[in-house]
């Protein structure tokens, strides 16, 4: 396995995602992983699903799904937002509005290579299942998960990046100095968000996977041009545009 970038919940957000794939292009990547929620929340749908059929692999995210099928368990800012989504994608006026559903229509929910599982939510139920930082306090809830990883499982979904151990632990970037390198132990590796962060840092994040050694990134853009996209669309709630300002 060579050296992959793997990144996750693009949300629409295509100068967060121009400016990682900047920053990949310098660190010698052979593969990109997108863990799914290419699209959802942000103004350019059409331009984040074209660079996303680009890559080695995609998988399916909730809201990909909810543009596919019907949002179900969204708030209603994200469903309105979905639902102009999927208007952006029908409008046949623009060149590859056929290829882009097909594309989302044929994106895995799961993907494995030996060790490794990937995933948008939980390996429990890829799509849609939440695992948080403070659910190591759930001692039940993380045993249950930890049954159905092999060894290693790297997801998105909740838009904070860090590693949960199988024993109950769970350490955000800053603590493990940005690298973490895989042992005996079973983890969860969550990504990040490339297009709407919420740990309180507004830059786009992403893993670098080589060998048993992982590598948290942190890219910054200039959220302004998206944002004020977003404000200028009616369909989209402004805080969608004000959240990517503090990474919240």
């Amino acid at each position: 396995m060579g050296k992959r970038a793997i990144i996750s919940d693009i949300h629409g957000n295509f100068e967060a995602l121009t400016a990682v794939l900047a920053d990949i292009e310098t660190q010698g990547i052979s593969e990109i992983y997108c863990l799914g929620d290419v699209i959802g929340y942000g103004p350019n749908p059409r331009e984040c699903i074209d660079r996303c059929r680009e890559f080695a692999l995609t998988l399916l995210g909730n809201h990909d799904n909810g543009a596919l099928f019907d949002p179900e368990g969204f708030s209603s800012g994200a469903e309105r937002a979905i639902f102009w989504t999927r208007s952006q994608l029908e409008q046949t006026e623009h060149d590859g509005a056929k290829e882009r559903w097909d594309f989302l229509a044929s994106l895995p929910r799961t993907h494995r290579e030996g060790d490794f599982m990937f995933v948008h939510g939980s390996p429990r139920s890829p799509l849609n299942e939440y695992v948080f930082p403070e659910d190591v306090y759930n001692q039940r809830k993380i045993e249950r998960i930890f049954g159905f990883i092999q060894k290693y499982c790297f997801q998105g979904h909740t838009h904070v990046p860090g590693v949960f151990t199988e024993n109950f632990r769970f350490y955000s970037p800053s603590e493990i100095s940005n690298t973490y390198t895989l042992g005996e132990q079973k983890l969860m590796i969550n990504v990040g968000s490339v297009g709407q962060p919420r740990d309180s840092d507004p830059r786009g994040s992403y893993v670098i996977l080589e060998g048993n050694e992982v590598e948290f990134r942190r890219v910054e853009y200039d959220p302004a041009p998206t944002r004020n996209k977003i404000l200028g669309i009616s369909e989209l709630d402004d805080f969608l545009g004000d959240r990517l300002l503090e990474g919240r």
